[in-house]
């Protein structure tokens, strides 16, 4: 089985080289995507020119608030973005940073970022001001839009906590089923033409056939064969970088936004305003979130899987079909994954690598709310989305993501069981 293991490992590692290798590159280039508030920003001007101030060209953002500029060699570029071409209402966050120094290397696509806010809420604004309305109304939508972010985190936490309580296994290819999902619903929404509704439950029934044929045809008879736990991790980084370049090859590099729900206008309830999707997509993740935890407490299938996470021996000797059991839980959690990969999806666009840009989130929301609790996952994703988003009142909105880092620091250093976890006698 070692031998196995380590054959199917190198393997993996060899197709990830080769997949990886500069042929797949088309060429230097910046490009970048405009949001304010999660919409796409459309007609603002980009300016490129070299380090020694040569123009090299110019870009303007489309409907889905994207540019792109190819530039002729790698080195150091000055970006810069015309404030004037700002649409009424939308202005640049951090005023000092209209113009950004990126550094392009050979055969690479590099991501520019500029951080727009509406205008009067840009850094410093609400610290000036003797007024200070605007920031707590700035408080107020960054709270609203946590919880937003919180709840998708929470779907995918849901189901890697589970699978984690029940086989002990740290799955870090569970970013990917998110991806599976919203690529699910692109396929049946943009190619086949369906609504994006019927698309996203279509995507959610086979994202749970996917996660059952996971754990059916593959994780279920690595543990038949005793693979350790510590191989099946380093297993599901194999596979987690197998399927990213597997949705790469066949979706492609640049991300995409579904059919439908692109540039809702926004509605104003009190000092928070946000599109009808976003209020409805937290409406559909907080009632998945509550029929999952009260089938786990009130079903026999959720007692079942409790006992299996308490005792896997013990469920056995009482009669409980483990493996069963442990299918039941990969399929919900993958039907979970895949529609908040579908939410997420909604939220921004549907790129290849969507999934592993939110796994350390997901991570730490499992992690701060306590390994193998279904409530702890939700408990700790809400706690994640909401810091990641109110750091942006004092951090630049670059720097947001390195919260969640730092919450699994201080969780592993003063309470490693988590918030809803329980202490655990070790040796």
């Amino acid at each position: 089985m070692r031998r196995a293991v380590i054959a199917f490992t190198a393997f993996l590692g060899g197709l990830v080289f080769l997949l990886s290798s500069p042929a797949w590159a088309d060429g230097e280039a910046l490009k970048g995507t405009l949001q304010n508030q999660g919409q796409p920003v459309n007609g603002v001007k980009i300016s490129v020119a070299g380090e020694d101030g040569k123009p090299v060209g110019d870009a303007t953002t489309g409907a889905d608030g994207k540019w792109e500029m190819p530039v002729p060699k790698a080195g150091t570029y000055k970006v810069t973005l015309d404030q004037s071409t700002l649409p009424p209402g939308v202005a640049l966050k951090f005023k000092d940073r209209a113009t950004l120094n990126v550094q392009v290397y050979d055969g690479s696509e590099r991501n520019v970022l500029f951080a727009l806010a509406p205008a009067g809420q840009q850094d410093g604004a609400a610290a000036a001001s003797s007024d200070s309305s605007s920031f707590w109304d700035r408080v107020a939508q960054l709270t609203f839009e946590g919880f937003n972010l919180g709840l998708i985190i929470a779907l995918a936490a849901m189901g890697l906590s589970l699978v984690f309580g029940t086989t002990g296994l740290t799955n870090f290819a569970h970013g990917e089923l998110l991806t599976f999902g919203a690529m699910c619903a692109y396929f049946f929404n943009v190619v086949v033409g369906l609504p994006l509704i019927w698309a996203a439950v279509i995507s959610v029934a086979i994202g749970g056939v996917f996660g059952y044929g996971q754990d059916r045809f593959f994780w279920g008879r690595l543990r038949k064969r005793g693979s350790s736990l510590v191989a099946m991790m380093i297993i599901s980084i194999g596979l987690a970088l197998f399927l990213r370049y597997v949705f790469l090859f066949f979706f492609g590099g640049e991300g995409a936004p579904y059919a439908e729900y692109n540039a809702q206008p926004g509605i104003q309830v009190g000092p928070i305003s946000a599109a009808p999707k976003n209020f409805i997509a937290m409406g559909i993740e907080l009632a998945v979130l509550v029929v999952v935890g009260v089938a786990l407490l009130k079903t026999r299938v959720g007692k079942a899987a409790r006992a299996v996470a308490d005792n896997p021996a013990l469920a056995a000797s009482s009669g409980i079909n483990v493996d069963g059991v442990i299918r039941i839980i990969w399929t919900v959690g993958g039907a979970v994954a895949a529609l908040a990969g579908v939410m997420l999806g909604l939220a921004q666009n549907v790129s290849y690598q969507m999934g592993f840009q939110v796994l350390l989130l997901v991570f730490a929301g499992v992690t701060l709310g306590g390994l193998g609790t279904a409530f702890g996952a939700l408990v700790g994703s809400i706690v994640v989305g909401l810091f990641i988003q109110l750091s942006t009142v004092v951090v630049p909105t670059e720097l947001k993501t390195v919260g969640a880092l730092l919450v699994l620091i201080l969780v592993m250093l003063f309470r490693p069981q988590g918030i809803l976890g329980r202490r655990e006698r070790i040796g």
